[in-house]
């Protein structure tokens, strides 16, 4: 019989490992309990969870930016399956590394009838033939593949691979979630700061959370950096500063507090200047919500909104390019994501303004909340299911392109609303247009209409 004695240099580097490691590997959950953001895919009773939980999993792509969580949740699912787990990063291994593990998984099978999960970071840095060397093993059920990637798995995995895989979409973490595992970092005496005595401002942790983009891994960097570089007093405390926390993350610890006035008070500068046509300072606005770690999809929404409520039919292609730079931004995420917002911006900006589409729709809002409400005249109701015809619906509905221009003189409102006007057109920009056009076709239904 041969004894194995402990191998003290691997425990002793395991040992420094954990003490030395950063703080984002340090303060890594290790329970699905103790994960914090992702709600909508990890939450109690949802799908992966409970098949996580049940040691069920099948093969799986997260995808999602960095830090949101996808080798946290492959190093759970290691420590919670019965089955082997390996682990590769694309970035290293090659086809020769797959094969070994698939090899080494036929045995494990053979002998004792244990599947292997694989986990691969980085799944859309190998090239098609390796990617089509998983496919045998992923269809005959040899591993179960666990797949992470930044990138769009459609455009960079295979359709064969995916088509093997249920695609989990992890989203950047919101501010609150990262402020909530910072705090844990600065409480857990065991893996974290707790054995430092730091007063964190929590304008300095909340500067942290909100540049860091969603990346828990950035948030911890900065903090453990933060920490470790500042002086203690007399007392041995280390104060954290918005100054220091800004420094420590390099951007610039601006007063912009998303749930208080600052965000607001910009926010409101922000669609007053693009409404009072001045792109210089709506520029310097968005400068501001953009170094301050505002997400682009906020921006986006206010661009989105003063484009419909403030430009409106003055110049119709002001929404186009505001929803094209909504879709870009969310498409490339910062920091590309400033120039196509910017774009949309100077856009508005220039553009000629009528809010009266505003206008028309909340005339005629408040008339369906406060008039009685007729029904919808006979000859507009739907002809097409059984039976309608019978009952007298849509006869004597007239075809507005039977018609010399395209219109016809016939009743649209409720008999109570006929004659209400909701929208006036404005003479700016190419709305002059429309209301000329709509001038005309109001004076023939004047002319010739008899309710």
């Amino acid at each position: 019989m041969v004894l194995r004695m402990p191998d003290l240099f691997s425990e002793n580097f395991d040992r420094f490992l954990a003490q030395k490691a950063p703080l984002a590997a340090r303060m890594r959950p290790r329970r699905l309990q103790d994960l914090v953001g992702q709600e909508e895919i990890i939450g109690p009773g949802r799908l992966l969870r409970r098949a996580i939980e049940a040691d069920k999993l099948s093969s799986v792509i997260f995808y999602g930016p960095p830090g949101s969580g996808k080798t946290t949740l492959a190093q759970i699912i290691a420590g919670t399956t019965k089955s082997s787990f390996r682990e590769i990063s694309a970035v290293t291994a090659g086809i020769a590394d797959i094969r070994e593990i698939l090899k080494e998984a036929k045995e494990k099978i053979r002998l004792y009838s244990r599947r292997t999960v694989l986990f691969i970071d980085e799944i859309h840095r190998f090239n098609k033939s390796q990617q089509d060397a998983l496919l045998p093993a992923v269809e005959q059920g040899l591993i179960i593949l666990i797949g992470a990637t930044t990138e769009n798995p459609y455009f960079e995995v295979n359709g064969a691979l995916l088509s093997r895989s249920r695609i989990f979409h992890l989203q950047p973490l919101s501010s609150d979630s990262i402020m909530e595992l910072l705090r844990r970092a600065l409480t857990d005496k065991e893996r974290g700061l707790g054995n430092y005595k730091v007063n964190a401002d929590e304008e300095a942790l909340r500067h942290l959370a909100d540049t860091s983009n969603g990346d828990a891994r950035n948030a911890y960097n900065a903090l453990e950096l933060a920490v470790l570089t500042t002086p203690a007093d007399e007392e041995g405390c280390l104060y954290i500063t918005l100054e220091i926390a800004g420094e420590s993350i390099q951007a610039k610890g601006l007063a912009y507090d998303k749930g208080g006035d600052w965000h607001y008070d910009i926010i409101s500068a922000f669609i007053k200047s693009m409404r009072g046509s001045d792109p210089d300072a709506a520029l310097h606005w968005l400068a501001r919500m953009i170094e301050a770690g505002e997400k682009p999809e906020f921006i986006a929404r206010r661009i989105v909104i003063c484009a419909a409520e403030d430009v409106g039919l003055a110049d119709p292609q002001a929404l186009v390019i505001a929803m094209a730079a909504a879709e870009a931004a969310r498409f490339v995420g910062w920091p590309e994501a400033r120039i196509p917002l910017a774009e949309a911006v100077i856009y508005i900006s220039c553009a000629p303004k009528s809010n009266s589409a505003y206008l028309a729709i909340d005339r005629a809002a408040a008339e369906v909340r406060d008039l009685p409400l007729d029904g919808v005249p006979g000859h507009l109701q739907d002809a097409s299911y059984r039976g309608a015809k019978q009952l007298g619906h849509g006869q004597g509905y007239l075809y507005p392109h039977d018609h010399p221009g395209h219109y016809i003189n016939q009743q649209y409102l409720p008999d109570n609303l006929q004659g209400h006007v909701y929208y006036q057109p404005s003479k700016n920009g190419r709305e002059e247009a429309i209301g000329q056009r709509l001038a005309k076709i109001r004076a023939f239904f004047d002319q010739k209409y008899k309710p």
